[in-house]
């Protein structure tokens, strides 16, 4: 797509440390890590969101997610990572992006970015719950 960084990335026209590529992704490190070795990995087709994803490349862009998890621990000799990804909201860059950051114990990430709240009871939960289940494409009633 005319414009998008991680496209030109892609295209291999704007210089990026690339860690990892197949037929359908690529990443490179962040330019603005939360720690060094900050990952990102984005489909090679231009999709904005993981809604507009096509359903056949969601296999091939978890399974290498699932591999960079991997390949960022260990090379960063972490204790976890952290596997996030946003869609429009603080998504700087309209390109679905998947973040996968090293983590280690006491590193002064404190779970999510925002605080977290409970829910008001279980009344609340099942009305939350009900709410999402019926707004699943082809779910049906399987919960």
């Amino acid at each position: 797509m005319n414009g998008c960084i991680f496209c030109a990335i892609v295209a291999d026209e704007t210089p990026a440390h690339v860690v990892y590529a197949d037929d359908t992704t690529v990443a490179f490190l962040d330019l603005r890590p939360v720690f060094p070795g900050h990952v990102l990995l984005v489909p090679r087709d231009h999709h904005e969101t993981l809604t507009d994803l096509p359903a056949a490349l969601v296999a091939p862009l978890f399974d290498a997610a699932q591999r960079l998890a991997s390949a960022v621990q260990a090379g960063m000799d972490a204790h976890g990572t952290f596997v996030a990804m946003n869609n429009r909201v603080s998504q700087s860059v309209p390109h679905l992006h998947v973040h996968v950051v090293p983590r280690r114990r006491k590193d002064g990430l404190r779970g999510f970015f925002w605080p977290r709240q409970r829910y008001a009871g279980d009344e609340e939960m099942a009305e939350t719950a009900a709410r999402i289940r019926a707004a699943v494409p082809g779910a049906g009633s399987q919960a």
